[in-house]
């Protein structure tokens, strides 16, 4: 496992091309380019605030805010776990010609769309100016919950990207499982139903999301147990799963 560490870290050159790479691709054709960073989380916003807030009348105070954290924080778990169930099959012509540690590929994916995360936090920004919405002391705890997400969707990167290589049908089905977590985690409407609520407190979406808006809305410190485990959980995942790639890489070429 030390040598297979010791070849990722070799290749860092190549992380950073399939980053690069992967952030020109998203919109290199499209009339509005890097622009989409930005808009397409504020037109979700749009489209949620009209449905739930004017329609439903069921909003509330700062409703805009809530949906756009909850908006941005959803997009970097769903654009991150579509990309890389694909980013090993899709680059399979360059594995089956070249030697390189497989596991580059979804850790490619997860950086890229760290960064348009990063854009997300700008229309966060926006919101809670336009809205005058002021977070507290507790801001200062969001560069945790961001590595949180981020360690806990390098795990889940890792993994469905190596299962899609072997059962490409659950490619098929995740948007299905994915819309799932979207109802069950709270991202457009508040998590309490009562003897049902439980299923947020499980859920680490749930608990991701639920940690941005206390630290940015509510002034409140984000559960720092639930995130914890989140954490240790994400980092043990991460271990055996770099481990079982080094191990298992010869299958993934066969399967291709």
């Amino acid at each position: 496992m030390r040598e297979y560490i010791n070849e990722l870290l070799k290749r860092k050159d190549l992380l950073v091309y399939l980053v690069k790479s992967g952030l020109k691709a998203e919109h290199r054709n499209s009339y509005l380019g890097y622009f989409w960073w930005l808009l397409d989380p504020l037109l979700n916003v749009v489209i949620y605030y009209f449905l739930i807030g004017v329609l439903l009348g069921r909003g509330g105070d700062d409703f805009a805010v809530f949906l756009v954290i909850g908006l941005v924080g959803w997009r970097w778990i769903n654009t991150t776990v579509n990309t890389s169930a694909k980013s090993i099959t899709k680059y399979s012509s360059i594995i089956n010609q070249v030697y390189l540690p497989k596991s580059i590929f979804p850790l490619a994916m997860t950086a890229t769309q760290t960064f348009n995360f990063l854009f997300g936090l700008i229309i966060i920004a926006i919101f809670l100016l336009v809205f005058q919405v002021t977070p507290g002391w507790q801001v200062v705890y969001l560069p945790l919950i961001i590595l949180v997400q981020l360690l806990f969707l390098i795990a889940i990167s890792l993994f469905v990207a190596y299962i899609c290589v072997f059962v490409r049908d659950i490619d098929n089905i995740l948007g299905h499982i994915l819309r799932i977590f979207f109802y069950g985690s709270a991202i457009i409407f508040n998590r309490d139903f009562g003897q049902y609520s439980w299923i947020f407190d499980i859920n680490p979406v749930a608990v991701i999301i639920y940690s941005y808006r206390s630290v940015l809305l509510w002034h409140e410190s984000p559960p720092f147990f639930s995130l914890s485990i989140i954490a240790i959980t994400s980092i043990v995942a991460i271990i055996l799963l770099i481990r079982y790639y080094s191990r298992n890489e010869h299958k993934i070429i066969k399967a291709l």
